[in-house]
């Protein structure tokens, strides 16, 4: 399993390098339309190649959907650990309970009455 793992890994890496070398031609990014720049009087503008836009572009995405995701799933995060210190809290009361029943007793006697 582990070299299919490194199969698919290995020809993801060579698909993205191949796209890489065939997108190498520059792009200009503008942050505004051109009728807007000419209004507002600036158009900060950069220069970079295609596949570092596309690239940028999938990161960008897979981040935001990241960030998104983890918002989201927050109220599962807290009633899991609202419920694993509940949980806790029974076993230590349980355990108290369990030494207070068997107190002044035989070790073995308090074993065995626990697993009946």
């Amino acid at each position: 399993m582990r070299y299919i793992r490194y199969a698919v890994l290995g020809t993801l890496g060579l698909l993205l390098v191949s796209v890489c070398v065939a997108n190498r031609s520059i792009v200009s990014l503008k942050l505004l339309p051109d009728a807007v720049a000419e209004f507002v009087g600036i158009n900060p503008s950069i220069s970079l190649p295609l596949f570092i836009v596309v690239l940028g572009g999938l990161g960008a995405g897979l981040a935001v959907g990241f960030v998104w995701e983890w918002l989201r799933e927050h109220k599962h995060r807290r009633a899991a650990s609202t419920q694993t210190r509940e949980v806790k809290k029974l076993a230590r009361e349980v355990k108290k309970l369990k030494q207070q029943k068997h107190e002044g007793k035989d070790e073995v006697l308090a074993l065995l009455e626990e697993a009946s």
